[in-house]
């Protein structure tokens, strides 16, 4: 059930909205923004989810993070407001979307469609996130691992450093590099190039080519 759901079945809260003429989505923004104030208060940075973004951008404090996750787009929109941006696109960044290979990981550009200098600055950098409903202890590391690794080149690599067109001849080649140092040293990585992230090996044969 979503929080709009439970806020209208549980008696004090839906009789608290009703007191102040308030929807659930009034409600939403007046939470939001009564969390960032206590964080300013005490001097933190809040970092809000980009639904807060999308549905009352304008009212957010100045020093709040936006953090970017259904998709492409947001991130140029929130620092031509002014405000700071990470970049988490479930698209390509979603490390629980097992059918994203490597190579969607690596070419995913936090600064895409930012040309100015100054907002680029914005975009604080990018994450990679492992959601666990269908990870535990058994698959977690192959299913973080090596694509982990290609969205870390990336985030560490400049815009001008990044050529789709000659991924197989040079980063692949690291990848299975790391991939095999990662097996060496107990970290069950999956093989780079599965179709499908933490997929065991195809057959037999060495790390570097699976």
């Amino acid at each position: 059930m979503s929080i709009a759901g439970c806020w209208n079945l549980t008696p004090h809260v839906k009789q608290w909205l009703d007191e102040r003429n308030m929807t659930t989505k009034d409600a939403y923004k007046y939470f939001v923004l009564k969390a960032q104030e206590i964080a300013i208060d005490l001097n933190w940075i809040p970092v809000n989810w980009e639904e807060t973004f999308n549905s009352f951008g304008g009212s957010l404090n100045p020093r709040t993070v936006v953090h970017n996750w259904l998709g492409p787009g947001v991130c140029p929109k929130v620092v031509a407001k002014g405000l700071r941006c990470i970049m988490s696109n479930q698209g390509v960044w979603y490390l629980d979307h097992l059918d994203v290979p490597w190579e969607q990981v690596y070419t995913a550009e936090p600064l895409a469609g930012i040309d100015d200098t100054a907002q680029q600055k914005l975009v604080l950098g990018g994450e990679v996130c492992m959601w666990g409903e269908t990870a535990d202890t058994s698959d977690v590391q192959q299913t973080i691992w090596p694509r982990a690794a290609a969205a870390a080149e990336r985030m560490w690599s400049q815009l001008e450093a990044i050529s789709a067109q000659d991924l197989e001849t040079t980063v692949l080649a690291r990848l299975h590099y790391f991939r095999c140092l990662l097996n060496h040293r107990g970290i069950a990585a999956a093989p780079v190039t599965n179709f499908y992230a933490r997929r065991p090996p195809i057959g037999p044969g060495s790390c570097f080519v699976q």
